[in-house]
């Protein structure tokens, strides 16, 4: 079988698992249990503490240890017992435990398939640049499938979204054994430091200033993304609770609605090469955060009736806000870190995104929320919600140029040149 082909499927499988719950997990809580919107502030942050540690963990291993392939697949088969297990829980704070544990096994995921990806690629002489982000796309496809899975089959508010999630997470895993072999870069110990042996020497990265700055504006990018997986659904639901919105398709189906951010995810992907090309990974990166600014901007002033063109128009815009930084970060990662401790240095990429940025951005995003943004009686103020989210956005993007010195490297330079 053609290896690009093994990797779209896998691609595809590994983000059909998020998708078929991410985003609805908000539904399922506030429509379903009727838990507190406290809590799930903390449920919302379990991503971000698995990723603080996990996929760091993970990738020293895999640097290490063991085959990242199989490391991947067991990481999988881990993650759907605790998914089909998910929906028998019935508090809040167990729910909390048993999703934080499914985290620890599924975050590390994401930058495992990337070094399994790009491992793959190399060893067949594939341009990486050129090639692994019209495969990504697929990994998206997956996700607006699954999406549309689980709304068309109304499933939004129910359980049967991890247990949709588990098979495909099973099949996964076992498929993952069939993958082409990933061994550990490292093999021999030699008279390497304890230090070195530990796959610590990626946080040596730190000690340059493009990628300590380049990981601090992950977590600020992070945080961002956080805050439309946490709300974007559950802010289209509470459009239910109007009467003149009532029974309109973008608050029947709202899951559907969100698939649109997926959609444009495709289309962005395949733009990266091109815009690496005409304008280097630190304009990518700032158009990535203005992007943020207008897709939150725009949902301040959406509504499903006059103003669906926005939320639309919002969708769109998230495919450049969430690509344009999380994959070209991590083709800079994969250019700029070397070799022995790229699996290492991709793990703490996401850390930083997902890990530190996620937490973060839930929590002090709850807090915020809780406080200034919920009205006695009410509900919430999401107008004044998506504005506040906006002008974070566009603190960074006001930053960021004058911070990140960063010019146009020539060993990614080579790259994109021949993509």
């Amino acid at each position: 079988m053609n290896i690009k082909f093994r990797l779209i499927l896998m691609n595809f499988m590994q983000f059909f698992i998020w998708g078929a719950w991410l985003l609805t997990i908000g539904a399922y809580w506030f429509q379903n249990k009727h838990w507190s919107g406290a809590q799930f502030g903390a449920i919302f942050s379990t991503m971000g503490i698995a990723s603080i540690f996990m996929p760091t963990i993970t990738g020293i291993i895999a640097d290490r240890l063991i085959n990242a392939e199989k490391l991947y697949g067991i990481m999988h088969i881990c993650g759907a017992c605790v998914l089909f297990c998910l929906p028998m829980v019935k508090d809040p704070g167990t729910f909390f435990w048993v999703l934080l544990l499914n985290m620890a096994f599924y975050m590390p995921t994401l930058s495992l398939s990337i070094t399994v990806a790009y491992s793959a690629l190399k060893n067949q002489n594939i341009d990486v640049v050129k090639e692994y982000p019209p495969i990504r796309t697929w990994g998206t496809v997956g996700f607006i499938v699954a999406l549309w899975v689980v709304s068309l089959t109304h499933s939004e508010t129910t359980s049967n979204q991890f247990y949709i999630a588990s098979f495909v997470s099973l099949i996964l895993g076992l498929y993952s054994f069939t993958l082409p072999k990933c061994r550990p870069f490292a093999v021999s110990t030699g008279n390497k430091s304890f230090y070195t042996l530990l796959g610590l020497d990626a946080f040596a990265l730190f000690k340059t200033p493009k990628f300590a700055i380049f990981f601090i504006f992950s977590l600020l990018l992070g945080a961002a993304l956080q805050l439309t997986n946490a709300y974007g659904d559950t802010y289209l639901h509470d459009f239910a609770k109007v009467p003149a919105y009532q029974g309109l398709r973008a608050v029947k189906y709202p899951a559907v609605i969100m698939s649109i951010s997926q959609v444009s995810e495709t289309l962005f992907i395949l733009a990266i090469p091109f815009f690496l090309r005409k304008f280097g990974i630190k304009y990518v990166m700032l158009f990535s955060m203005l992007a943020w600014v207008l897709r939150f901007g725009l949902f301040a002033f959406g509504d499903p009736a006059g103003g669906l063109w926005m939320i639309v128009l919002s969708c769109i815009v998230y495919g450049m806000a969430f690509d344009f930084f999380n994959i070209s970060g991590s083709l800079f990662v994969e250019t700029q870190a070397s070799p022995e401790i790229r699996g290492s240095a991709q793990g703490m990429f996401m850390m930083m995104v997902n890990g530190f940025g996620a937490f973060f951005g839930s929590r002090i995003s709850g807090y915020i929320i809780d406080k200034y943004f919920t009205l006695p009686n009410e509900g919430k103020d999401w107008h004044g919600i998506w504005l506040t989210f906006a002008a974070y956005a566009l603190v960074i993007a006001i930053i960021f140029p004058f911070v990140f010195r960063y010019k146009h490297n020539a060993a990614l330079k080579h790259a994109i040149q021949h993509a």
